[in-house]
């Protein structure tokens, strides 16, 4: 029997269920909490793991000692050309709203405003909505005719998935895909770019240029949905991306993300 919990947020997703269906059958027991705070009985519970989205994470994770994972917010902008396709700014939100073209900006690593194409930076949130020294990342517009995403343990995929195709959602397994071996080939060149030991990137195909595949974004295996990704591999990225602070090396403590211990009266 294993001495892990898997905690899932009050918001149990389709992700959710698969992560906790593939830790039951592993002897791992599943907790869902029920309001943003941690009963006592299961702070700094040990060998605790978490599944949950970043505002979420950000209220529990200190109650229940754990560290998570994420690539840094300006892993992106740090990447070459060759790698993204396009060009992109790490900048803050009060430079971005002095923006006068179309860009595409987005937080790098919560949902603190919507990611998407502005007109302008005047389009974007205002001081009362979202604080002036905020993240943010100032890409070219790029559209991509595919897209999949991938589960990274150590630099290496562990499991895959196509979910955009065209326009349109399309999700299926990576193995079934005809471009399984150009994604892999293509992943396999992201092992030395400044990513946690485990983590999740999209990757896929700008419109118009259908040799050259390209980084869309990293995301936090912790938050990650899995599409049709295989959930028990999906599940070996999580244990490793959300764990206890004391498990992880020195190598991956560059990556966690900041979370403070939340009081309580």
């Amino acid at each position: 029997m294993s001495t892990r919990t898997l905690f899932l947020s009050p918001r149990v997703t389709a992700t959710g269920h698969a992560l906790a269906d593939a830790a039951r059958r592993r002897g791992i027991h599943v907790e869902t909490l029920r309001d943003w705070r941690v009963p006592d009985e299961w702070r700094g519970t040990r060998g605790a793991t978490l599944y949950a989205g970043p505002l979420f994470a950000d209220a529990v994770a200190g109650e229940l000692g754990l560290g998570l994972l994420e690539a840094p917010p300006d892993w992106l902008a740090r990447l070459p050309y060759e790698l993204t396709g396009r060009d992109i700014e790490f900048s803050t939100v009060a430079e971005a709203r002095q923006l006068r073209r179309p860009a595409f900006v987005k937080p790098p690593n919560d949902k603190s405003f919507p990611a998407r194409v502005y007109p302008d930076g005047s389009r974007l949130p205002g001081p009362d909505a979202v604080d002036d020294d905020t993240p943010v990342l100032v890409s070219d517009i790029v559209t991509f005719t595919v897209e999949y995403r991938l589960f990274l343990l150590d630099g290496e995929v562990r499991t895959g998935s196509r979910y955009f195709e065209r326009g349109a959602l399309d999700v299926a397994p990576l193995d079934d895909d005809p471009r399984r071996d150009e994604v892999l080939a293509f992943a396999a060149r992201l092992a030395e770019v400044g990513l946690p030991s485990a983590v999740v990137v999209d990757v896929g195909l700008p419109a118009g240029d259908t040799a050259r595949w390209a980084v869309v974004e990293a995301n936090a295996a912790w938050a990650s949905g899995h599409y049709a990704c295989d959930p028990d591999a999906a599940l070996d990225v999580v244990l490793r991306a959300a764990r206890p602070v004391a498990e992880f090396t020195e190598a991956d403590r560059a990556f966690l993300r900041s979370v403070s211990e939340v009081v309580r009266d």
